[in-house]
């Protein structure tokens, strides 16, 4: 009704009315946009650039560049090289005069607008660090309204304060370290054979729908007890896939756009997980519930007091995070290793040792003890994230007023912290732009080292799950699925790129043509 009464007041409005809110309302912004400038002036804020009323620089920041650089436009912002277009200086020059090489450099920390709101940008480690330790002190959680518009209100990504504590809490006890020894080894032990067993010899198709696949059906078990290959788990892998799409484009609500595609997706996922629940509740009412303790769903209907729409949206939430990015770790991984035999052929000793005492002990699962003794494994991880970058950023708003290193930070403004900007950075990792999982060993010696490989921890500029009170969950289920991933394909199949592809960020983080690889089976290695 009240849709009706504003569109018949506009259209008993005549031209020059219409025109005279246009302008009036586009004179009331630039009042603001220019009082809010002048506002700036009392903060002792970074240097940078604002770029234009309303856009910023958000175009710029969100174009698609190389996923292994910090790309053009940071590289301008952080290190920015002046071209000498003064003609006194350009007359200088020409008689023989040693000009040296201009340039003026925002630093690590600088300002800007971006998402529609002004920003502070920061690449630097001790700052990232700061925020993400001082999460709900000096700083929150703040990403854009139409990721909280699709993903939900209730997702843990853009929850804050008690709720979100709440939830991630869920999550803890569900991950816990006695689970994944226990109940999830074998679980993606299952999934990564049931797809690496799909694959034919000298058979060529995409890594990274087959890394999809593989996280999506763990996920789908491990969350609602769906099993792989069955209709039901095919239908919610295709509604999934058009509401990726949606997540990671651009929010036109409009019709046929790949948001509002999403949006549909998105409820029908809903609808399915509704249904299931439905289903448990009844199972569990008849005293039929064994299988409670096996999947996310039935542990949070016995052990929470969520609304049915929380359970909905922190079940997205969790299918969401637990499946996209580990599937790009996984494909990265592949990526990375088909250009370097060294560390395969490291990595299948390795693995040779642990399936040959498994061998002589009649054993054939994957044990606790067994993923423990991949220790070069481990580096190849952690330098697969550095390089690859999955997470680049994150979305962050400062509480009160901040200062860092003589700069402020205003309350209410956007803080971006960009991870993989600590990572690429040459002050902090020897060679950046090379992939070397030996830097993550106790002494680096090259490929020929054999000392083992230390937590990712022990660096702390090393953030690939973010860090404090929001540092990832499922960081330790991640890292196993791709240890269990990389143990049967070292073993088992030697791969080269069918075609040239390399990972872009969007800024999440895709191969464009898919990662087409071509596999060949080994002969048994062991």
């Amino acid at each position: 009704m009240q849709s009706v009464r504003e569109e018949s007041w506009l259209l008993s409005m005549d031209d020059s009315e219409i025109i005279l809110l246009l302008v009036s309302s586009i004179l009331s912004l630039l009042f603001i946009f220019i009082f809010f400038r002048r506002k700036q002036r009392g903060y002792n804020l970074p240097p940078g650039n604002m770029g234009w009323p309303f856009i910023g620089e958000t175009i710029g920041y969100l174009r698609p560049y190389s996923a292994t650089t910090i790309g053009e436009f940071m590289e301008n912002h952080v290190s920015r090289y002046i071209r000498i277009l003064n003609q006194k200086l350009y007359i200088l020059a020409t008689m023989g005069l040693k000009i040296g090489i201009m340039y003026c450099r925002y630093g690590k920390i600088y300002k800007s607008s971006l998402f529609g709101e002004p920003t502070i940008v920061s690449t630097d480690a001790g700052l990232n660090r700061f925020i993400l330790q001082n999460e709900g002190k000096l700083f929150e959680c703040s990403y854009p309204r139409s990721i909280g518009g699709i993903l939900g209100k209730w997702s843990m990504l853009v929850l804050v304060g008690d709720m979100h504590r709440d939830m991630r809490t869920i999550s803890l006890n569900f991950l816990s370290h006695a689970r994944l020894r226990t109940h999830l080894l074998r679980e993606v032990e299952r999934h990564t054979l049931f797809v690496l067993n799909s694959w034919k010899d000298n058979s060529v198709f995409s890594a990274q729908d087959e890394a999809k696949k593989f996280t999506f059906n763990l996920m789908a078990k491990h969350i609602m007890s769906m099993d792989p290959g069955k209709l039901e788990t095919e239908q919610l892998k295709k509604e999934y896939v058009t509401f990726m799409k949606g997540v990671v484009s651009a929010p036109i609500n409009l019709p046929g756009s790949a948001y509002r595609k999403a949006l549909k997706s998105r409820s029908t996922i809903l609808k399915h997980i509704e249904r299931k629940m439905k289903e448990r509740i009844i199972i569990m009412k008849e005293g039929r519930d064994d299988m409670e303790q096996d999947d996310l769903l039935g542990w949070v209907l016995k052990h929470s007091n969520l609304s049915t729409e929380q359970i909905l949206d922190l079940i997205l939430s969790l299918l969401f995070a637990g499946h996209e990015t580990s599937s790009v770790s996984i494909a990265l991984s592949i990526y990375f290793l088909q250009s370097c035999p060294e560390a395969i052929q490291q990595l299948q000793e390795e693995h040779l040792e642990i399936a040959r005492a498994k061998k002589k002990s009649g054993e054939i699962e994957l044990k606790w003890e067994d993923y423990k003794k991949m220790e070069f494994t481990q580096c190849v991880i952690s330098e697969t994230l550095r390089f690859g970058n999955v997470v680049r950023f994150l979305h962050r708003k400062a509480l009160k007023d901040v200062q860092y290193k003589g700069y402020d930070i205003p309350c209410g403004w956007k803080v971006l912290p960009v991870i993989s900007a600590v990572h690429l950075d040459p002050s902090l990792f020897e060679h950046p732009q090379h992939f070397n999982p030996w830097r993550w060993q106790q002494t680096n010696h090259g490929p020929s080292s054999s000392s083992s490989c230390p937590s990712m921890n022990t660096n702390n500029q090393f953030m690939p799950f973010g860090g404090g009170p929001r540092l990832c969950t499922g960081s330790e289920l991640a890292k196993l699925e791709m240890a269990v991933f990389i143990h049967h394909l070292v073993l088992n199949f030697h791969w080269e790129l069918a075609e040239t592809d390399q990972p872009y960020a969007f800024p999440f983080v895709d191969f464009p043509k898919g990662l087409p690889i071509r596999v060949q089976r080994l002969q048994s290695l062991i």
